[in-house]
C-alpha cells in the first residue's frame, strides 16, 4: 500500500490566482487576532464603568486571553499536523466567532474573562496555522518570502489599527462592539477558507504524546502567568509568582526533554540546529521584548502626558504601521540585493536607534520626536518579515506546524517579558522620582501611595482634589521613566541586532530553493 502524500491537495496543483487567494484569507483572519489584543485597552474602561469588575478581574480579562493562547500554541499545531490544518483553522475561525457573538449574553466579570479564554482557544488555533499553512502552499521560496513578506505586514497593522478601530465603535456603540465585530469577519473567513485553502497534513506524524501536551500546556501558562506577576507587583519577590515560575521552568525543561529523546516529538527542536532558523527566532523573541513594551509606554505617554484622546493616540501611532507595512514589503527585495541578515539585523537595528531616540535627545521630550522614533521602530517590525522568511526558510515541509508554534510562541514570550521586565524597570523608575515630588508630600499618605502606583492614578487624584501640580509632577517622572526605558530597550534592540548578524549564516538567501 502507497504512503499518503503530505498534502492532500498538493500544494504544487495550487493555480497561482488561488495561491494569493490563500494568502489574503490566512492575513485577513490574522489581522482580525492581532487587533483583537488592541481593541480591547480602548474599550476598558466603558466595560469597567458598567461592569464593575474588581482588580483583579480587570487585571484577567486583558491576561486570561494570552494565557491560554500561550499555552495552547504548540498542542494546537501538533493536532494540526495530524487531523488537518485547513480543519484546525475553520474550527478556530469558527470558536473565535462564536465566543464574539456569547458578548451580548454577558452580564458580569467572570463572563467576560470566560468569554476572554474561549477568544485565546480560538486564537491558538489560528496564529500558528496561518504560518505553516502559507509554508506549505508555497513551494517556490521567492513567493514564499513575499507572502510572509505580507503576513508580517498585515500582522503589524492588526496591532496599530486595533485601538483606532476600537476608539470609533465606542464613539457610536457600546463595548459589545469591539467583540462583535469579529463575528461577520470571521464568518467571511470560514466561507472563504472552505472555498480557497487545501487541506494539509503530515504523512507519518507518529503517535500524538498526550503527556508533552500536558507538560507545555501547564508549564507554559504557569511561566507566563508568573512573569506578568512579577511585572504588575514590580517586585521579583511575590511568593506565589516564584513558585508558578520555577514550576513551570521545571516543567518546560521536562517538556524539551522529552521532546528531544522522542521519535515523533509533539515539538521539533531540531530545527534549531539551523542557524537561520536560530536567528529568526532570536529576532522574534528580543525585538517583541522591546517593541511591545515601548508601545505601550507611549501610548500612555500620549494620552495621560500629551493629552491626546484615544481616537488620536491611535492615529499618532499609525506611522509605526505605515513604516511596519512599508518595511515587511520591501524587505525580500532588498535582502535579494544585500541579503537576508543585513535586512534583518539593520531592520532590529534602526528600531533600536528609533527607541534610543526617546531618552538621547535632550530637553523636554515632544510629539514630533515620539513619531520619528514610532516610525524607526516601525522599520524594525517591518524586517521581522524576513525573520519570519528565515523560520520557514529553514524547516521541512512537514515540520511547518513546529516552526509556526515555535515563531508564534517566541512573539508571545518576548511581548509578556518585555512589559514585564521593562514595565517594571519602567514602573521602579517613576515611584522612585515621583515618590519625593513637593505635591505627593502634600496629600494624605493613603492617596499618595495610590498616585506613586501608576500615571492613571496619579491623573485621576489630580483632577479629584484639583491639584494640576500633581499631575504635571507625575506627568514629568513618567516621561523620564519612560526615557531611561527607551534607552535601555533601544541598547538591547542593537545587541540583539548584532547577535541575529553573527547568528545568521553568511549568504543566507531565503529566495532560493530549500533543500
Amino acid at each position: 500500500m502507497s504512503s499518503p502524500p503530505a498534502t492532500q491537495t498538493p500544494a504544487q496543483q495550487l493555480s497561482r490566482a488561488r495561491r494569493w487567494a490563500a494568502v489574503a484569507v490566512l492575513t485577513a483572519s490574522l489581522l482580525v487576532i492581532t487587533m483583537d489584543m488592541t481593541i480591547l485597552n480602548i474599550a476598558l474602561p466603558e466595560m469597567a464603568a458598567e461592569l464593575h469588575p474588581t482588580s483583579d478581574q480587570q487585571l484577567w480579562i486583558i491576561d486570561v486571553y494570552s494565557l491560554v493562547l500561550a499555552g495552547l500554541l504548540v498542542s494546537f499545531a501538533a493536532i494540526a499536523d495530524r487531523w488537518g490544518r485547513k480543519r484546525m483553522l475553520m474550527l478556530g475561525y469558527t470558536i473565535f466567532g462564536g465566543a464574539s457573538l456569547l458578548i451580548l449574553f454577558a452580564n458580569s466579570a467572570e463572563s467576560v474573562i470566560g468569554i476572554r479564554a474561549l477568544l485565546g482557544v480560538g486564537g491558538a488555533m489560528i496564529m500558528p496555522i496561518t504560518l505553516s499553512l502559507i509554508r506549505v502552499i508555497f513551494t517556490d521560496a521567492k513567493e514564499r518570502a513575499t507572502a510572509l513578506s505580507i503576513w508580517a505586514a498585515v500582522s503589524g497593522l492588526g496591532a496599530a489599527v486595533g485601538p483606532l478601530v476600537g476608539g470609533l465603535l465606542l464613539e457610536h456603540f457600546s463595548w459589545h462592539a469591539a467583540f462583535l465585530i469579529n463575528v461577520p469577519l470571521m464568518i467571511a473567513g470560514v466561507i472563504a477558507g472552505i472555498l480557497i485553502l487545501p487541506e494539509s497534513r503530515v504523512a507519518h506524524p507518529g503517535r500524538w504524546d498526550a503527556f508533552a501536551a500536558v507538560l507545555s500546556l501547564v508549564g507554559m501558562t504557569l511561566l507566563v502567568w508568573s512573569i506578568k506577576t512579577f511585572g504588575k507587583e514590580a517586585s521579583f519577590l511575590v511568593p506565589e509568582a516564584l513558585v508558578g515560575f520555577f514550576a513551570g521552568a521545571a516543567l518546560l525543561i521536562w517538556f524539551v526533554l522529552r521532546c528531544m529523546r522522542s521519535p515523533s516529538p509533539l515539538l521539533e527542536l531540531k530545527l534549531f540546529r539551523n542557524r537561520a532558523f536560530s536567528a529568526g527566532v532570536l529576532a522574534a523573541l528580543g525585538s517583541t521584548f522591546a517593541m511591545v513594551a515601548a508601545l505601550l509606554l507611549v501610548a500612555q505617554w500620549m494620552q495621560l502626558v500629551d493629552g491626546a484622546s484615544p481616537v488620536e493616540a491611535g492615529i499618532r501611532l499609525f506611522p509605526i504601521a505605515i513604516t511596519g507595512a512599508l518595511a515587511s514589503l520591501l524587505a525580500p527585495p532588498l535582502a535579494r540585493v544585500i541579503g537576508a541578515r543585513a535586512v534583518l539585523a539593520g531592520g532590529i537595528a534602526s528600531a533600536g536607534i528609533g527607541m534610543l531616540l526617546v531618552g538621547l535627545l535632550p530637553g523636554t521630550l515632544t510629539i514630533a520626536t515620539v513619531i520619528i522614533a514610532l516610525a524607526l521602530v516601525g522599520v524594525g517590525s517591518g524586517s521581522l518579515a524576513i525573520g519570519s522568511a528565515m523560520i520557514m526558510h529553514g524547516s521541512p515541509e512537514e515540520k511547518a506546524g513546529s516552526a509556526g508554534a515555535i515563531e508564534e510562541t517566541s512573539y508571545e514570550l518576548g511581548a509578556v517579558l518585555g512589559v514585564a521586565i521593562l514595565g517594571s524597570v519602567a514602573a521602579l523608575l517613576y515611584r522612585a522620582e515621583f515618590a519625593g515630588s513637593p505635591a505627593v508630600s502634600s496629600i494624605d499618605p493613603a492617596l499618595a501611595g495610590q498616585a506613586e502606583e501608576s500615571l492613571g492614578a496619579a491623573v485621576s487624584i489630580a483632577e479629584q482634589l484639583r491639584l494640576p501640580e500633581l499631575a504635571t509632577e507625575a506627568g514629568v517622572a513618567f516621561t523620564h521613566a519612560f526615557q531611561w526605558t527607551g534607552l535601555a530597550g533601544g541598547l538591547l534592540m542593537l545587541g540583539v541586532a548584532a547577535a541575529v548578524f553573527f547568528i545568521t549564516p553568511k549568504g543566507t538567501d531565503v529566495s532560493a530553493a530549500s533543500h
